[in-house]
């Protein structure tokens, strides 16, 4: 058998499969995958997973395990990890139960802090942090976890359940969004992110990295507008100009779902989330007057790989 470990990321949105081999101490991506389960969608605020959801969740986890099967990854050397959809549901050890039982893929729920760590850990293997405290972002479809650290340490690390399907679902009655919506929303924010003002407070973080999903479509949006191509998949951080954030802002919050779908950059499974996932990233910069943001690809399944090799 070879040295191999499959990881699976069962986010509130979106399931990712890494598949890595070790050879001679050093770790190769062999195969990756992301798709679309959408296991919040109808109940995350309900705490609960839907019959179609987990529906949804079996048909991507049955495909996944076809592939570990595939790459020849032994059962003990998979590690699927459940976030905010599932640690927060009613039916969270029911759903768990069967993804066993249908797949054979055995659930770990991890909580905020956990989720923060692996964060941080994926983020710093793909980007160069330096000595000055950053604020880590990652913006889920239940939760968002923030990190302030640098490349030495975590100074401070929290999850808030206000992920992006949560949000649509509470704010986003029309679209496109409503000023007097788009104002509920930032008040929202004001209330639930009073630990993390104190944070920043404290630790006076210079720079926003964000990881994960829509910072992975911003950064598409600039490249294709910029440049006409996309990013290179090998890259691991980019740089995010401000004004190329602000003006992408702009083009999401004036128009509707056909008209951001056609955006070059844009991808469908994001189409919506990334509305109020970008008025986050504004009100985190506007209320902390940060002027530099960076995009780290890597994220929690990195820091999953990151931890497993120590």
């Amino acid at each position: 058998m070879k040295d191999r470990l499959g990881i699976i990321d069962l986010g509130t949105n979106t399931f990712h499969l890494l598949i890595v081999e070790k050879f001679e101490g050093e770790m190769s991506k062999i195969f990756h995958e992301s798709r679309a389960a959408r296991i919040g969608l109808g109940g995350i605020n309900q705490r609960v997973i839907t019959e179609d959801a987990i529906e949804r969740a079996l048909g991507v986890l049955r495909f996944y395990q076809e592939k570990l099967l595939e790459f020849e990854i032994a059962p003990e050397k998979v590690f699927a990890f459940g976030t905010s959809a599932v640690r927060n549901a009613g039916n969270s050890q029911e759903f768990c139960r069967i993804v066993r039982e249908e797949t054979g893929i055995v659930i770990r729920v991890i909580d905020g802090a956990q989720e923060a760590e692996y964060i941080y850990q994926g983020v710093k293997a793909a980007v160069a942090l330096g000595d000055e405290p950053v604020l880590v972002m990652d913006i889920g479809g239940g939760s968002v976890e923030f990190i302030i650290g640098n490349q030495n340490q975590v100074f401070w690390k929290q999850s808030f359940e206000i992920g992006g399907q949560r949000l649509m679902e509470k704010f986003m009655r029309t679209d496109p969004l409503t000023e007097a919506d788009r104002k509920r929303l930032y008040h929202y924010f004001d209330e639930q992110l009073i630990p993390l003002a104190n944070a920043v407070h404290q630790y006076a973080p210079g720079t926003v990295v964000g990881s994960s999903g829509s910072f992975d479509t911003l950064v598409a949006m600039d490249f294709q507008y910029r440049t006409g191509t996309f990013p290179d998949r090998a890259q691991t951080s980019f740089e995010l100009p401000m004004e190329e954030f602000y003006r992408s802002f702009e083009l999401l919050l004036s128009r509707n779902h056909d008209e951001r779908l056609a955006i070059p950059g844009m991808v469908p499974l994001r189409v919506d989330m990334i509305v109020v996932a970008a008025c986050l990233i504004d009100y985190i910069l506007r209320t902390h007057t940060i002027q530099q943001i960076k995009v780290s690809t890597y994220a929690l399944k990195e820091g999953v790989l990151q931890s497993l090799m120590k």
